[in-house]
């Protein structure tokens, strides 16, 4: 049986897909989550958990020392748009320092495949769509996703240099059960229940592809298995959905009316996503089955067990 190094293993994707945890457990975010995730997802399943950063080059050694590694699923970043805007340099040390230390230890221990959590968020306001991963994406407009472009080029590299096989795919707004608190519809759902305003961005004038992760999670199985040499993958639904709409979604299944405070658009943000996935259905045998209202309902339901509502 291959041995796969997840990083990020605690995290929403991750830790859906782990054999082998790398994880530091930052504070971004309530660590609470990322604890109940290990020992939910994982209560009969017996794994290495690492709590470690991957910007620590030796401790990050000592996992391949310990470990014949096959694979690196590589899903471990400093997540956020807005926060990458707020702190950019924490941004590049993570994703991008933590992406190369993989990399020469990839090299150094001959991996058989390297596969990368990249994001929607490269294609930045193109006015293309749907977004295509022939796309020209050299005008990123976060920090965040420049340092996953950046990511994208380096370990273009290490496969023309040392013939690492390579796939990066590129997620379109995952959502679902055990998701981050600061992802719009866990944000939203918390200040619903207090009878809080929740901003709507650019007066609501937004579209997102939703992707349910149990299809997220098919993708990245379905890469971890394959065999190909480089690419670039879309993961998303095909389906953009209306911000309007979306919180239509949370009211019917919170049963509450939201109390919404439009305002402009924020720095670094976009104005739509939307996944081109026929080369994921091509390559990977990808085909999202989830639409946004079983999605919002699946988390919901999630969301009221886990928070006791």
């Amino acid at each position: 049986m291959s041995s796969i190094l997840v990083t990020g293993g605690a995290g929403f994707i991750g830790s859906h897909a782990i054999k082998v945890c790398v994880d530091n457990f930052n504070d971004y975010y309530d660590p609470q989550l990322k604890e109940d995730r290990i020992k939910v997802f994982l209560k009969d399943y017996k794994f290495p958990l690492y709590r470690i950063d991957i910007c620590d080059y030796d401790q990050l050694a000592k996992v391949f020392s310990d470990h014949k590694i096959d694979k690196i699923c590589h899903i471990a970043a400093r997540a956020g748009v807005r926060a990458s805007i707020e702190h950019p340099i924490l941004y590049e040390e993570s994703n991008i320092k933590g992406t190369l230390h993989l990399l020469e230890l990839a090299r150094q221990h001959n991996i058989k495949g390297f596969i990368f959590a990249s994001s929607s968020s490269v294609y930045g306001n193109n006015q293309k769509i749907p977004f295509s991963e022939d796309d020209d994406v050299n005008n990123p407009i976060s920090p965040y996703a420049a340092t996953k472009r950046a990511c994208e080029l380096m370990i273009s590299t290490y496969h023309q240099l040392y013939n690492i096989k390579s796939i990066m795919l590129r997620f379109f707004t995952v959502i679902g059960p055990w998701g981050r608190p600061d992802l719009a519809y866990y944000k939203f759902a918390n200040l619903m229940v207090k009878d809080q305003p929740i901003d709507i961005y650019n007066h609501g004038n937004l579209e997102r592809d939703f992707t349910y992760i149990d299809d997220i999670i098919a993708g990245v199985l379905a890469a971890i298995e394959s065999d190909l040499e480089l690419e670039i993958i879309n993961l998303g639904n095909n389906k953009p959905v209306k911000l309007d709409y979306f919180v239509e979604c949370l009211e019917k299944e919170l049963g509450l009316q939201a109390k919404k405070n439009p305002i402009g658009m924020q720095p670094g943000d976009v104005f739509r996503t939307y996944a081109d996935i026929s080369k994921a259905q091509k390559l990977l045998g990808f085909q999202p089955k989830t639409n946004i209202e079983d999605s919002i309902k699946h988390f919901i339901n999630w969301y009221k067990d886990y928070h006791k509502i």
